[in-house]
């Protein structure tokens, strides 16, 4: 655990992009009405999970007043309760429901973590942001390659950087580079031979795609079933449909 704990000590104190600083603190001294009596992190957001995870799920990019509230991943916001929900429905979480650092939630061979570590304006990480992150994401992937066997990439930014940082990590990538498409699965292989990957692409758990129904609840627990099966993880059957 010292290597990727150091890692995200490392991310956490990072000031790499004006624009990203700026905004995450200025979201921290403002707050939103509901939220004016906490502190807020205010600061990078560090990927959450244990450090021998088979599994890995990569976001977009903290929420204003969610993980750059909370200090943690899909914390505090909508996204994250469809996100903590599904895993807890198809066993991968110790409960439904992530709010707070401390409130208890443990992940099961899952690690969360996500390409840009600050919250960004609208939502919108540039792809200069992208691509000055990408070296966090590409030491996680390194550190968690001896146990890694499946990656699920929520929408089209995260794939963009996802795939580049993994054939750096050591895997080899299609060429050309597979599109981004909910329900996709690419296998990669080491390039020593060794430590085969899954890659699958989900709609991201956003607002705009879950409130639609682009992207359902049970759509999502199919993707996390599946890859949770590739990764070699136990899956409970019984939580819901």
């Amino acid at each position: 655990m010292d290597a990727l704990a150091a890692l995200d000590r490392r991310i956490a104190d990072c000031r790499a992009c004006p624009r990203l600083v700026a905004w995450r603190e200025e979201v921290a001294r403002t707050r939103r009405a509901a939220f004016a009596d906490q502190t807020y992190w205010g600061r990078p957001v560090p990927g959450f999970g244990p450090s021998d995870a088979r599994l890995l799920i990569v976001g977009l990019a903290p929420a204003a007043h969610g993980g750059n509230r909370t200090g943690r991943m899909f914390t505090g916001d909508r996204s994250g309760d469809v996100l903590y929900q599904a895993l807890y429905d198809v066993g991968l979480a110790s409960q439904p429901t992530s709010v707070a650092v401390g409130d208890g939630l443990e992940l099961s061979g899952v690690r969360v973590t996500a390409p840009v570590h600050c919250a960004p304006p609208a939502n919108k990480p540039t792809p200069g942001e992208r691509e000055t992150c990408r070296p966090w994401l590409l030491q996680e992937l390194r550190l968690l390659r001896p146990t890694l066997r499946a990656v699920v990439v929520l929408g089209a930014f995260g794939w963009q950087a996802t795939l580049p940082a993994l054939a750096e990590a050591g895997w080899s990538v299609p060429r050309p580079r597979p599109a981004f498409a909910h329900g996709t699965r690419v296998a990669l292989d080491g390039l020593d031979g060794r430590d085969r990957l899954d890659l699958f692409g989900c709609f991201h758990v956003s607002q705009r795609n879950t409130f639609t129904g682009r992207l359902t609840p049970a759509m999502l627990r199919e993707v996390l079933r599946t890859a949770a099966g590739a990764a070699g993880l136990e899956i409970e059957a019984t939580r819901s449909p």
